[in-house]
């Protein structure tokens, strides 16, 4: 699978020990920059041609990083084909029952439910919020999620995809 990376200055240093990890564990990783700190580059300079390289083929997925990544996460979902979900730390589920009769007290479970039921293939992570560490974690987690190919879940996605 190839992975799409992409961030600013903000995400700068985790994108860069990521990468390393990413190749280290057998993933093909395309780096789309940033290639050097500069403080006052843009994220859309380099998160466009991230998720434009998604778009083009279904077979990968992107990993984009800024801030919150929530600019990031605006950004690539403006490209047809991308459903870019936004990670910046585990949350803590109330414990209420999804439509499946499902509970759950997982922090990771809204992570895995952008996979599973969204099928998003754009992870943004924050990285003021977010650790070398955890970061590792949940991307982790993130690739090892399947698409649940539940008809609703299909269906919705046509939708987008088809706006």
């Amino acid at each position: 699978m190839t992975i799409h990376l992409g961030t600013d200055h903000g995400g700068f240093k985790l994108k860069e020990q990521l990468r390393e990890w990413l190749v280290s564990e057998g993933h093909d990783v395309n780096d789309h920059g940033a290639h050097e700190f500069d403080a006052s580059d843009d994220y859309t300079d380099f998160i466009f041609p991230a998720v434009e390289a998604v778009a083009a083929d279904i077979t990968s997925v992107g990993i984009i990083f800024g801030g919150s990544g929530q600019g990031e996460a605006i950004a690539a979902n403006r490209v047809k084909g991308v459903r870019a979900a936004t990670y910046y730390g585990p949350a803590k589920p109330i414990m209420a029952v999804d439509a499946d009769g499902r509970t759950s007290e997982d922090p990771y479970e809204m992570l895995k439910l952008t996979r599973e039921h969204n099928h998003s293939n754009v992870l943004s992570i924050g990285v003021r919020f977010v650790s070398f560490e955890e970061a590792k974690k949940v991307i982790a987690i993130w690739l090892s999620v399947p698409f649940s190919e539940q008809e609703r879940h299909i269906r919705r996605i046509n939708a987008l995809d088809n706006r």
